[in-house]
């Protein structure tokens, strides 16, 4: 761990089913947690184009719509894929203990 990175514990990877996300609120901040194929990723969970929770948005591999106007974004990369989208999501460095699911924050 280098000086002056800190980890913030988000949630136990059970918590997360594969194919799914969660809304975490902590620390300010509001993140969508993926679980893609065994995968955790986490992003901010607002759209960047409108008010739509990509938590709650449908996953499709590794693309998640936004339910507000149907955007897309690459989860792994935070790219958008589909308009109206145009501007990249925060992606988060995630950290996986044994059964828990931090980021750099």
């Amino acid at each position: 761990m280098s000086a002056g990175c800190q980890y913030l514990s988000l949630c136990k990877k059970s918590d997360v089913s594969v194919g799914k996300a969660i809304k975490i609120e902590k620390n300010g901040l509001t993140l969508a947690v993926f679980n893609i194929e065994g995968e955790y990723y986490v992003t901010d969970d607002v759209c960047t184009h409108g008010p739509g929770s990509l938590s709650e948005g449908d996953i499709t591999g590794d693309v998640v719509e936004c339910d507000f106007h149907n955007g897309s974004f690459n989860i792994k990369t935070g790219e958008p894929v589909a308009p109206p989208c145009m501007i990249p999501l925060k992606v988060y460095k995630t950290k996986i203990d044994a059964e828990e699911i931090t980021i750099e924050a």
